[in-house]
C-alpha cells in the first residue's frame, strides 16, 4: 500500500497538484460545486495510477485541483463504495494520496435518507457523529507510516468546524440540522424495518458512503467536516418508493445552499 501511495502521490505532483490546503469529495449530484473552482489541473481517474474508477451513475471520475474559496483544493468528483465490488485498500488509497499530497483538513459531502421524524427532503444535515454497518476500511496490517494501529474515534468530524459551520449557516439565512450518519454497503435501499432499527440505534440519517473515508482520514489524522443532503425518508409513514435518480433530483436541489457553507469553510481555514 505504501508504495503505491507514493507513486500515485509522485504521479500527480508531476502533473502539478502541489501543496493543497484541503481534500474535497463530492457525491451523488453535488458534483456541479466544481463549477465554483478555478481548475488549474483535471485528471480522469482511470489515468492515474492504482486509482479505481467510478461506477455510478452520478459520480464523474475526475480529480480535480484548483482555488476554491481562496485556497487551494484537490476535489474527488465520484467516490468509491464497497458496492461496486472494491476492497478496502483500494477504497483507501485515494484519501491516502490526498493527505500524501498535503491535505490538513477533509471536506465530505453525500446525499442520504433521513429516518430523524423532523427532517425533511431537501434538508441539510451536519453530521456530527457516525455508526459504520460496513466492513471497516483499517482491517489487515498496519503500517505505522501511514497511522496507528488503533486510531481514536472521539471527534471522528471536528467540532471546530461544525461550530463554524453552523454560524456560517445562520449568517447566510440557511437552514440546517445536525444529526449522526449511519453508513451501510448497499447498493439495496434500505427496508422500512432497517430504517426502523436505524432510527433505533441512534440514526438520523442513513447513507452507503463517507464513513469509510472518514475512519481512513482520521487514522492519519486528518480533521474532516461533512454534511448530508436529505434526498429521501424512512420515516414511518412517509416512506416512499425510491430510485437512484429520485436521489440525484433532490441532491441537485440542494446544491447552491451546500455550496455557500462549503465554499466559506473552507475560506476561513
Amino acid at each position: 500500500m505504501f508504495e503505491k501511495i507514493k507513486e500515485t502521490t509522485e504521479f500527480l505532483k508531476a502533473k502539478g497538484m502541489v501543496n493543497p490546503e484541503a481534500g474535497v469529495i463530492l457525491g451523488t449530484g453535488l458534483g456541479g460545486l466544481t463549477s465554483k473552482i478555478e481548475i488549474r489541473c483535471e485528471i480522469d481517474y482511470k489515468d492515474i495510477p492504482h486509482f479505481p474508477v467510478s461506477t455510478v451513475e452520478g459520480h464523474a471520475g475526475k480529480l480535480i485541483y484548483g482555488d476554491f474559496g481562496g485556497k487551494k483544493i484537490v476535489a474527488m468528483k465520484g467516490r468509491f463504495h464497497y458496492y461496486e465490488g472494491y476492497n478496502p485498500e483500494q477504497i483507501a488509497l485515494p484519501i491516502r494520496v490526498l493527505k500524501f499530497l498535503g491535505i490538513r483538513h477533509l471536506f465530505l459531502s453525500n446525499a442520504a435518507g433521513g429516518v430523524n421524524p423532523a427532517f425533511q427532503i431537501g434538508d441539510i444535515m451536519i453530521i456530527t457523529d457516525h455508526i459504520n454497518l460496513m466492513a471497516n476500511p483499517l482491517m489487515g496490517k498496519n503500517d505505522d507510516r501511514i497511522g496507528a494501529r488503533f486510531p481514536d474515534m472521539s471527534e471522528a468530524y471536528d467540532r471546530s468546524l461544525i461550530d463554524k459551520a453552523v454560524r456560517i449557516a445562520g449568517d447566510n439565512h440557511i437552514s440546517v440540522k445536525k444529526g449522526v450518519y449511519l453508513g451501510t454497503s448497499g447498493p439495496t435501499f434500505e427496508t422500512p424495518a432497517e430504517y426502523k432499527y436505524f432510527r433505533t440505534i441512534g440514526a438520523d440519517s442513513v447513507g452507503m458512503s463517507t464513513v469509510t473515508e472518514v475512519i481512513v482520514a482520521r487514522h492519519m489524522g486528518l480533521p474532516c467536516f461533512a454534511v448530508s443532503i436529505i434526498t429521501d425518508l424512512g420515516i414511518e409513514g412517509k416512506i416512499e418508493y425510491t430510485t437512484h435518480e429520485t436521489v440525484q433530483r433532490e441532491a441537485e436541489k440542494a446544491e447552491a445552499r451546500m455550496t455557500t457553507i462549503v465554499t466559506e469553510l473552507i475560506s476561513s481555514l
